[in-house]
């Protein structure tokens, strides 16, 4: 499959804290935005202790292109699940870039300029599941990105799942998905130009991410 829209090259970080299920996360949109849309991706991740609570990164780069370097230099994305992935990762961003950020454990944000959603909360009280909050992020995520498809990231997490735990996940999904286009709009217009190419794109201007003030 070819992908419907060019881009150069196009970097993400997911971090947070091991056992949010970062590492899963990016497998999962990684073997999506190869196999299902046809990008050249390359992930890398790093780890703390593999006990719960250590720092956990996985990093992708997206391109229509062949992808020289494999690690990202300069970030277009930033996924900050914890307060402690937010402060360190957050001076690798490109200016203008998007911050998307949990904010149930990330209160001290070094930017007015951000997205959030709870997401360790909706787990818990919406799902009953802390283990699908990485599912729920993917969900919002998948909204944000002007070139990524809900139904071929909905069926990289259902490939990639055992049967039992499916139905919740794609729900998980769905609920993201659904959350973040009802808290943020449209997708953020810094990408604008990536969703111009592409089936589906919006033709309604999207909005520019919404400051912590605007959200009160």
């Amino acid at each position: 499959m070819k992908p419907d829209i060019q881009i150069d090259r196009f970097e993400i970080c997911l971090s947070g804290l091991g056992g949010q299920g970062v590492i899963t996360l990016g497998k999962v949109m990684g073997k999506a935005l190869a196999l299902g849309h046809g990008f050249n991706v390359a992930q890398t991740q790093s780890y703390g202790p593999e006990a719960r609570g250590g720092a956990s990164r996985t990093d992708l780069v997206i391109s229509t292109r062949p992808i020289s370097y494999p690690k990202t230099d300069k970030i277009d994305l930033l996924v900050a699940l914890s307060q402690e992935a937010c402060n360190k990762y957050y001076p690798l961003m490109k200016p203008h870039a998007v911050l998307l950020v949990n904010t149930t454990l990330v209160k001290q944000i070094p930017t007015n300029q951000y997205l959030g959603l709870p997401f360790t909360e909706m787990s818990i009280d919406r799902l009953g599941l802390p283990q699908a909050m990485n599912t729920i992020v993917l969900g919002a995520v998948t909204f944000l990105l002007p070139f990524a498809r809900r139904a071929l990231i909905k069926k990289s997490l259902e490939e990639s799942l055992p049967a039992k735990i499916v139905d919740v996940n794609v729900k998980a999904l769905n609920m993201g998905h659904r959350e973040a286009e009802k808290a943020f709009g449209q997708p953020p217009a810094i990408w604008a130009g990536l969703a111009g190419a592409g089936k589906g794109a919006e033709k309604a201007a999207p909005k520019k991410p919404r400051t912590k003030a605007e959200k009160a």
